[in-house]
C-alpha cells in the first residue's frame, strides 16, 4: 500500500509538473514581436516615438506584445518599406503621406499646396472623420494606418539666391519627394522637380545636380544641407505628415487584445512625438540662424494664387475633389 501510495504522489507531482511546463510553453507562445522599421538616426522625434511605442507596449501587455525597432534605414527606403509591409515582411512603418500616395491615391488631397489654414485646421483634420477615413483607406491595398506623427511644414531652401517670390523659383531645379502632387507643385511654381532621394540629395547639392531642395526645419538642420544651402524661406507651402502604419497582415493576426493595447500604444505615441516635434522645430531655426542661414519669410499670398489651378486638377477625380471640399469646409 505504502509503495501504491507513494507512486501515485509522483505520479500526481509529474503530471502537475507537465501541466506547468506546458502552460509555460503556451504563455510563451502568445509573446509577440512586432517589426518596426523607419529611416531616421535615434535623435529624431520619429525615432524617440518608437522607442516609446516599445516601452509603452511592453509594459501595458506585461511582456505579451512588444516591438523590435529598426532605425536608420536599416530595412530599406521609406517606399522599400511600404514594399514590405504589403507581404508582412515587417509590421510597422512610418513614411510621409507624400510618398504614400503612390500607393493609397486619395493620401494625394493631405500633399496639396496650402490645403491647411495653419496647424489647428490641420490637426482637427488628420485627428477627426476625415483622418480617420484615411489611415483605413489603405487597407485595400493591404496598409492600415495607426496615426499621424507631426512633420511641420516644408518650405525652399536654396544655394545661389534666396527664394522669396514663385518667380525666384524660374529656372533652378529642385528636389521633390517622389510625389506627382508635389512635383506638380514646383512645376507650377517654375521650377524644375527634380525626384532624389532623401539620402543622395546632400552630394546631389554639392555637385550641383540640384540648386535647392523643400523640406522642414528639422530636416534641413539634422542633414546638414545647410552647409550647402544658405537661403530658406518660409513659405510653408505644404504641411504633408508622417503616417504610422502596420501591414493589415500583421493587424488581422493580432487579437482584439493585442489591437487594443497597440491602438493605445500608438496614440499615446502622437502626443508625444507631436511635442517633440515643436521642440524640434525651435531649436532647428534657432541653429540655423546660428550657422550662418539666412532665414526669409516671404509674403505666401503669390505663392497661395500660383497653385490655384492645380486644385482644378481634381474635379474629374470625385472622391478627392469631395475631399478638397470637405477640408476647406472644417473649422
Amino acid at each position: 500500500m505504502k509503495i501504491q501510495k507513494s507512486l501515485t504522489i509522483h505520479a500526481i507531482f509529474y503530471i502537475w509538473l507537465i501541466f506547468l511546463l506546458l502552460s509555460g510553453c503556451k504563455e510563451k507562445q502568445q509573446v509577440r514581436i512586432l517589426k518596426g522599421a523607419h529611416n531616421f538616426d535615434q535623435t529624431h522625434s520619429v525615432a524617440k516615438a518608437y522607442d516609446f511605442i516599445a516601452a509603452y507596449l511592453t509594459e501595458i501587455s506585461d511582456g505579451n506584445l512588444s516591438m523590435a525597432v529598426y532605425p536608420n534605414g536599416q530595412l530599406g527606403t521609406d517606399r522599400e518599406c511600404l514594399e514590405l509591409l504589403q507581404i508582412g515582411s515587417i509590421d510597422i512603418t512610418k513614411v510621409s503621406s507624400g510618398v504614400l500616395e503612390n500607393f493609397v491615391p486619395d493620401f494625394k488631397v493631405l500633399g496639396l499646396p496650402y490645403i491647411f489654414r495653419n496647424r489647428s485646421h490641420q490637426f482637427n483634420i488628420l485627428d477627426g472623420p476625415i483622418g480617420h477615413e484615411l489611415l483605413l483607406a489603405g487597407e485595400n491595398y493591404w496598409l492600415r494606418g495607426l496615426g499621424y506623427y507631426d512633420s511641420g511644414s516644408r518650405s525652399f531652401y536654396s544655394k545661389d539666391k534666396p527664394i522669396e517670390t514663385p518667380s525666384d523659383l524660374e529656372g533652378l531645379k529642385i528636389r521633390t519627394m517622389e510625389s506627382p502632387t508635389a512635383m506638380n507643385m514646383v512645376k507650377q511654381m517654375g521650377g524644375a522637380a527634380t525626384p532624389i532621394s532623401f539620402g543622395e540629395l546632400y552630394t546631389a547639392l554639392q555637385a550641383g545636380v540640384v540648386d535647392g531642395a523643400e523640406n522642414n526645419p528639422p530636416s534641413l538642420y539634422l542633414t546638414r544641407h545647410y552647409e550647402i544651402c544658405k537661403y530658406y524661406s518660409l513659405d510653408e507651402h505644404t504641411s504633408l505628415p508622417d503616417v504610422l502604419l502596420i501591414s493589415t497582415h500583421s493587424w488581422n493576426s493580432l487579437n482584439a487584445q493585442q489591437q487594443a493595447w497597440l491602438t493605445e500604444a500608438v496614440d499615446a505615441s502622437v502626443v508625444y512625438q507631436r511635442k517633440l516635434w515643436k521642440e524640434a522645430e525651435i531649436y532647428a531655426l534657432e541653429q540655423l540662424r546660428k550657422e550662418g542661414v539666412e532665414i526669409i519669410y516671404p509674403d505666401k499670398a503669390p505663392f497661395i494664387e500660383i497653385v490655384e489651378p492645380l486644385y482644378r486638377q481634381y474635379e474629374n477625380e470625385p472622391e478627392i475633389a469631395e475631399l478638397i471640399v470637405r477640408i476647406k469646409e472644417t473649422n
